[in-house]
């Protein structure tokens, strides 16, 4: 493991009481949206889905919001620092893709069959044991990633205000706890609506002003290219097979494990992102959910990758032994360098807002998980709808705090992007090659979904902890062994699923419908409400000009 890492002391922001106004403002409103929402939770489908009524541009905002935690801030900065331009492949091919897949082809199956969550849809098409061991994967990978937005909320407010850690931990961990107990999802995504905003009010100034400072983008790509080599600034050169780059990665790893594998396992099977679809207020709405929110993740990188790459040529040393700057300090030294009170003061309320939307998502998400899918169906069966509600309330305190005890396993990891990425490919890939091999495979049986995954996990976790930490194959970097362990944990799974259903029963026909490609149920045979027939509602449009949008973006930095 790595040496813990915290933001370097000299960051302190030089904040006033306009900065603390702004910052004070953001969070009275983001209560009283809470409270706002409260008056709408009569049921459990109100609390953990929003009642299935939010408009699809509610959800669209909400699901990219709930994606800008400190996976995109702090991460991704810290992931252009150090390997330059190659985070757009983060975008432009782990991302856009599988969002749009989402919303074409997988939103049908999950919003048509009406089930709660992702885990539910497993118990739908294989058994209770893939049931069970997906809610308790996917429960424990929401808490872990919970924590890594609060882990990273702390240490960034704590070098740049000054707050002690544990009390940054507890005033976000309160907000976050307090409007999700109040309005339940519906508060959650209403506050990440306001949050994408506000983030994106704290980004676009740092940006600016950060390209302005090394000679516009010109001064940038002349000083990285002179510093760090030609392919730092292209997202496609060295990538040939047996070829060095910063990322250590190469075309079929970065096509294979990141653009198919990692990608599609987080957007489409992570319950934090396709919880807000859900919550959609008809099939339509929910798919066009994701292919909303992929135009401004197209466009999104720029704001992240500039400020990493800024922050590599104000920093020439920055990540080494020989500066006490580590590329989690991007953003930060950034804020501190460039901006005056008042925008500084809607940067700290950004970064703040960032970190609790990532929080919120995944602790909404667990909560959901938890009690529909663990407490409900396994241990206290058959209860009114009113104990749900309430069990819901508590378990949310509960998984925050969980998440301040896992908080602190992301400070072993100096580039939280690439912890982040270790379990993803741990926890969401298996469950995706059970999902696409379940979907398109009639013949997929009962039994396989259950060993699916557990060949799956154990052989990513395999290959990172023994293979890779072992040094058994040389991997040059930890996101090159993340790309490696999801590519394994894949073919594990898929190899197995085929291996079982080879040898037990499969499902019964009559008991596939409108869980596997090509069959359908009543619930997705929804006819389109009336007015529907706008470009900007008809899914297949926006899926597909989403792609080639985000083509043409990746053209000017290839090669």
């Amino acid at each position: 493991m790595q040496t813990p890492t915290y933001l370097a002391a000299e960051l302190r922001l030089p904040t006033n009481w306009l900065d603390y106004t702004i910052l004070g403002i953001y969070f009275v409103v983001v209560l009283g949206i809470g409270f706002a929402a409260r008056r709408s939770v009569k049921t459990s489908l109100d609390f953990f889905l929003s009642g299935r009524s939010l408009p699809a541009w509610v959800t669209g905002l909400a699901f990219i919001a709930a994606n800008l935690g400190a996976t995109e801030i702090l991460g991704m900065a810290a992931n252009s620092a150090q390997y330059g331009v190659y985070t757009t492949h983060w975008y432009w091919i782990g991302a856009i893709p599988a969002m749009v897949f989402l919303g074409l082809v997988m939103m049908p199956f999950y919003y048509g069959s009406k089930v709660r969550s992702v885990p539910e849809f497993l118990l739908l098409r294989f058994d209770k044991a893939a049931h069970l061991l997906s809610s308790i994967l996917f429960a424990a990978a929401a808490i872990l990633i919970a924590g890594v937005n609060l882990y990273a909320l702390a240490i960034v407010v704590e070098a740049l205000l000054g707050w002690p850690q544990w009390v940054a931990i507890v005033v976000a961990g309160f907000f976050v706890l307090a409007y999700i107990t109040l309005g339940g999802l519906s508060s959650a995504i209403y506050n990440e609506v306001l949050q994408f905003f506000v983030i994106l009010a704290a980004l676009i100034p740092i940006t600016v002003l950060g390209l302005k400072s090394v000679g516009g983008w010109d001064g940038l790509s002349d000083s990285l290219t002179a510093s760090r080599g030609g392919d730092f600034m292209t997202s496609w050169g060295g990538t040939g097979i047996g070829s060095d780059n910063p990322l250590g990665a190469n075309w079929l790893t970065i096509v294979l494990g990141l653009g198919f594998v990692l990608s599609f396992g987080y957007w489409t099977t992570n319950f934090a992102e396709v919880q807000r679809a859900l919550s959609a207020r008809n099939l339509s709405a929910a798919q066009r959910t994701p292919l909303i929110a992929a135009f401004p993740k197209i466009f999104i990188v720029f704001l992240v990758m500039i400020p990493g790459l800024v922050a590599a040529v104000l920093v020439p040393k920055i990540g080494t032994a020989d500066s006490d700057l580590q590329y989690n300090d991007a953003i930060p030294y950034l804020m501190e360098q460039l901006l005056p009170n008042g925008v500084l003061g809607i940067a700290v309320t950004g970064l703040l807002a960032a970190f609790m939307a990532g929080m919120a998502a995944n602790v909404s998400s667990f909560n959901t998980v938890f009690t529909t899918d663990i407490w409900a169906k396994y241990v206290v069966k058959h209860r009114e709808d009113a104990y749900y509600v309430r069990f819901g309330r508590l378990i949310t305190a509960i998984g925050v705090l969980a998440s301040i005890g896992t908080a602190f396993l992301a400070s072993s990891f100096s580039n939280i992007m690439s912890y982040l990425q270790t379990l993803f490919s741990f926890f969401n890939v298996p469950m995706f090659v059970v999902f696409i091999i379940g979907m398109f495979w009639k013949r997929a049986s009962m039994k396989s979904g259950f060993w699916g995954l557990i060949a799956g996990t154990t052989a990513a976790m395999l290959n990172y902890f023994w293979i890779y930490k072992q040094g058994i194959v040389d991997i040059p970097s930890d996101q090159g062994a993340n790309f490696v362990s999801a590519i394994a944990g894949f073919v594990a799974g898929a190899v197995v699923m085929v291996a079982v259903s080879l040898f037990t029963a499969p499902k019964p026909a009559d008991e596939l419908q409108g869980l596997v490609y090509g069959t359908r149920s009543p619930g997705m045979a929804e006819p389109p409400a009336e007015g529907d027939d706008a470009w900007y509602r008809k899914p297949a449009l926006l899926g597909w000009g989403a792609v080639v949008l985000a083509a043409a973006c990746y053209i000017p930095f290839s090669f």
